[in-house]
């Protein structure tokens, strides 16, 4: 009995400290969560309206030029280098120098308020050279590799956090329905299951597991909503269905941003059934952020909102109220639609009960509380210990192995790849095999991107070749195929020429007749020859496909060639898998998977191995 009691009285007692060690548990996650909401609340209190109203401002460097006191003047929130919005020196330390003075600058406002800084980190740190740059996202989408593309943002983050820089417009997480769309390369693919599940891998990656960890970084999934999906793929277009399939087929992936921790998403220029998106209040407010309960930070596109209202107040108007939090202003002091008009006019708008002080609060507390899970407040500046890391080879061969993953096997005839390292000749034709800014595409320093060698560091397709195979192998190149000689097989590399948003939309997707040719010419040498195609989306190739021994889908794949001959050799078997339906004809397009009548060249899923 005596016994019992003592029993009794040790499961009463460890109850009890169960209980207690159970309740505090999330009794100390509150405290740390309303510790946060406070700071927010003590620093919204004492801001003015205009110093509000200067948070939600996102101003681009060339807008600041010669005007970066008004930086600290208005308590500007953000800062991006959009487009083709370059410094002198873009190298890391460049750019690490850059931001500091831009922060610098910050937290001499009288509230000291960080700034953050935004920058098209799409694939790598692209925007500086000897930046690792990986494939781009329709290369990752063939992948199917989640893991791995957590670990490609994570790298990316690092880079970025290396020069200083918070905050990168990735993932786009676009469902790219029709092939013309010139921003087809961006998004992983045409079904929503892989915006879902690739693009919460980025932000994983992106924001780490702490975003006050030093080298996180402020994920921006984009562009909402179904900016993939617009009517003969026309960029900035009309995106034409009813709202059943257009949550069905476009929203699955900000829901999963959203749950992977996201903190930020940009809304797109694109309209539904006729509507801007920067103005529809149903699918920014009681959608994203009430639905889906949102939290973050919704940023607009480049000087979007001009495109909602003849007048840039009536646009300012429509477009906070409708939902968004923080607005890109591009356009410097003296032209029309800048920074300083945004701040004016939207004081007016406050004033005249046009946009409720609660709406404005809303998107400062937003920004705000960004800021301070970011701990920005006690790091503003760079960290300058992650310097040695940028562009390592470390980093290089995480880049290397998405490379590996990403190309897809569409034909290997008579088992010609893979080629063995000790064939006595081989050679190489087509502009892009020895072109690192065809490999990389759009994106790549310059917004549009350009051929050439515009980055430092990485590998083209020929020097891949060069060092894969054996020191008696004579490898040769010739650009135009002409002059093949005696080769064992012949490497043709072919394909699109880089191009961006705007810029990238096609009605032809055709081999350029300049690629037509290399072909044909190496054709008449009666060689057998492997076709390597960089291109940003399919491509018209059937005719081109019949005569090649082999014939291979390597998207974008960036800066790591070398990736593309691991596998063309043997050392990796193709593992790729298409993304995209693959068109016969420019006829059949669009075309996806799951319509009536599916009959394309290569279907979704496609990919051969050896």
């Amino acid at each position: 009995m005596k016994n019992l009691t003592i029993l009794s009285t040790i499961l009463f007692l460890s109850v009890i400290l169960f209980s207690a060690f159970s309740s505090d548990r999330p009794a100390k996650k509150s405290k740390q969560k309303s510790s946060i909401d406070k700071k927010v609340d003590d620093l919204l209190s004492q801001m003015t309206l205009e110093e509000k109203i200067g948070q939600m401002v996102q101003a681009d460097i060339d807008a600041l030029k010669g005007h970066y006191e008004d930086i600290e003047k208005y308590s500007l929130g953000s800062i991006l280098c959009g487009g083709d919005s370059e410094i002198d020196d873009v190298s890391a330390k460049g750019w690490a120098d850059f931001y500091d003075m831009l922060q610098s600058h910050a937290v001499k406002s009288r509230l000291k308020i960080p700034m953050i800084y935004g920058v098209d980190a799409v694939h790598g740190h692209n925007n500086v050279t000897g930046a690792v740059v990986f494939p781009q996202n329709i290369g990752l989408g063939a992948t199917r590799n989640a893991k791995l593309i957590e670990k490609a943002a994570r790298i990316t983050a690092e880079e970025v956090a290396a020069t200083g820089m918070d905050w990168a417009f990735a993932p786009c997480i676009a469902v790219a329905r029709n092939e013309r769309w010139g921003r087809t390369y961006e998004s992983f693919g045409e079904d929503p299951e892989l915006a879902k599940t690739l693009g919460a891998a980025q932000v994983k990656g992106f924001q780490g597991k702490k975003l006050s960890g030093n080298t996180s970084i402020l994920a921006c999934a984009k562009h909402f909503l179904g900016d993939g999906g617009t009517t003969d793929g026309k960029d900035q277009g009309n995106t034409e269905v009813d709202e059943p399939t257009l949550r069905k087929l476009h929203l699955p992936g900000y829901a999963a941003a959203i749950k992977a921790g996201t903190k930020t998403i940009m809304v797109s220029y694109n309209s539904w059934n006729g509507v801007k998106m920067h103005g529809n209040k149903h699918l920014l407010t009681d959608v994203l952020k009430g639905e889906l309960k949102f939290n973050g930070i919704l940023v607009s596109d480049w000087a979007a909102i001009d495109q909602l209202e003849k007048d840039y107040k009536s646009s300012i108007e429509k477009s906070i109220n409708a939902g968004l939090d923080m607005v890109m202003i591009p356009n410097p002091p003296g032209k029309a639609n800048n920074y300083v008009d945004f701040i004016t006019l939207l004081k007016e708008l406050a004033n005249e009960n046009k946009v409720p002080m609660s709406r404005i609060d809303d998107a400062v507390k937003r920004i705000l509380r960004v800021k301070f899970e970011m701990n920005i407040f006690e790091n503003p500046f760079t960290d300058r210990t992650l310097m040695p890391t940028f562009g390592s080879k470390e980093h290089r061969q995480v880049a290397r192995e998405c490379v590996r993953q990403s190309l897809v096997l569409l034909k290997n005839e008579n088992k010609t790849l893979p080629i063995s390292k000790k064939v006595k000749n081989i050679a190489l034709a087509g502009t892009s095999a020895d072109d690192i800014g065809n490999q990389c595409g759009g994106w790549t320093i310059n917004w549009q991107g350009k051929s050439g060698d515009n980055i430092s560091g990485g590998t083209t397709v020929l020097q891949a070749v060069k060092n894969a195979v054996s020191i008696n192998t004579v490898v040769s190149y010739s650009k135009d195929g002409s002059q093949v000689g005696d080769a064992d097989v012949v490497l043709v590399v072919v394909g699109e020429t880089p191009y961006a948003e705007m810029k990238g939309d096609r009605e032809d997707l055709s081999l350029s007749k300049e690629d037509v040719a290399v072909i044909e010419n190496v054709k008449k040498s009666g060689k057998p020859y492997v076709v390597v195609l960089f291109s940003g989306r399919p491509m018209i190739i059937e005719q081109q496909l019949k005569d090649a021994k082999a014939f291979v889908a390597a998207w974008l794949p960036g800066s790591e060639g070398a990736g593309i001959a691991d596998v063309l050799f043997g050392d990796f078997n193709f593992t790729g898998k298409l993304g995209h339906s693959w068109p016969k004809t420019m006829e059949q397009i669009p075309v996806n998977v799951g319509d009536k009548n599916y009959a394309p060249l290569f279907k979704y899923g496609f990919g051969l191995k050896y």
